[in-house]
């Protein structure tokens, strides 16, 4: 999770931020922890902007509406406010 600003996007998703938001790393551990591992692959793929969403679906053997579902998913517990008190230090 090098290539690209973490912070700024998980800013993007969150709606009502509670102000900075933690070092990268301690925002991973706590995504992984809270999310099932396709939420997070998924979320994963959409910040990152990976080009390629029909490898994913593949691999994670997903059709485009369970797909859409699992993103909805992950901003949805990206914006509950337990979640929100782990991410912003």
């Amino acid at each position: 999770m090098n290539k690209y600003d973490l912070k700024t996007a998980l800013l993007a998703r969150i709606t009502k931020p509670l102000g900075t938001l933690c070092d990268e790393e301690t925002l991973i551990w706590h995504l992984r922890r809270r999310l099932t591992k396709k939420e997070y692959k998924v979320l994963h793929a959409a910040i990152t902007g990976s080009p390629d969403a029909e490898a994913l679906r593949a691999r994670l053997r997903l059709d485009p509406d369970r797909h859409d579902t699992l993103l909805r998913s992950a901003e949805k517990k990206l914006n509950s406010d337990t979640l929100k008190r782990e991410l912003f230090c």
